[in-house]
């Protein structure tokens, strides 16, 4: 009963939200041009689902492709952070200020010098998305108890079995938790390089229907965007319970608390 209730409040929530700006709409509260009613939006993602759809695997591709990119930078880049207090001092700081620039400034260097297309797209989304990733993976492995690790050097463990017995598998949820922010900001990196260079994409969807004042396929191109973060980030959590059964397993219930 109650997992049920975790859908059924938020799901009721939005049913009240939808009719009330529906009503709204239809007495006339509420201008169409500034907010359209949620049937005549639904109406125009039907009419143009086709389209919405062919553009929305644009937006995915280069979502995905950034976010791999991201995994496959900053999780090793993380253990080279925690294995060597050295490299740590020189590239730590430097990394936490690059975050401090704008990426919408950044976007339009990339575009000089990747040009239009995927690839200026993909590396917008790794910029924004890899951090997550970089500082999940190096609190993950900073975490591991000091028990743990005499025990597996008493036993004869290597610096590298280290990292691959104790250290990784003890962060694996911590990186797991910067992976599903970094999914959802992955979206919005592709998001942000189809605004700048937009040939496809939800980003030009949205260009074309804020240019044409058409805001009920702007409602729908947005509602496109929320369905790919959910989903992707819903294919995280079970991600996560396939490689990490035991982590979700004993996870504490409100009745231990």
């Amino acid at each position: 009963m109650k997992r049920v209730a975790v859908y059924v409040y938020p799901l009721a929530t939005l049913v009240g939200i939808l009719a009330v700006w529906e009503l709204a709409s239809r007495l006339g509260e509420i201008p169409r041009y500034i907010l359209p009613a949620p049937s005549g939006i639904a109406a125009r993602f039907y009419a143009l689902h086709a389209l919405i759809v062919k553009e929305s695997l644009f937006t995915l591709e280069a979502t995905l492709l950034g976010f791999g990119l991201s995994v496959l930078i900053g999780v090793p880049l993380g253990m080279a952070l925690v294995s060597s207090r050295a490299f740590n001092r020189a590239v730590y700081p430097l990394l936490i200020g690059s975050q401090v620039v704008p990426k919408v400034a950044v976007a339009p260097v990339f575009l000089v010098w990747f040009g239009f297309g995927l690839l200026s797209k993909v590396m917008i989304t790794f910029l924004i998305a890899f951090f997550p990733i970089l500082i999940s993976a190096v609190v993950g492995l900073q975490s591991t108890e000091l028990e743990k690790l005499y025990v597996a050097r008493a036993a004869g463990a290597s610096e590298l079995q280290l990292f691959r017995l104790v250290r990784l598998p003890h962060a694996l949820p911590s990186i797991f938790g910067g992976m599903k922010v970094s999914i959802t900001l992955a979206v919005v990196g592709a998001l942000v390089g189809e605004f700048v260079a937009a040939e496809n994409g939800i980003g030009r969807v949205l260009l074309s229907a804020s240019g044409n004042m058409d805001t009920e396929l702007l409602f729908a191109g947005i509602f496109a965007l929320v369905v790919i973060g959910v989903v992707l980030f819903l294919l995280m959590e079970v991600l996560e319970r396939l490689v990490l059964p035991w982590h979700i397993s004993y996870r504490p219930s409100k009745e231990t608390l």
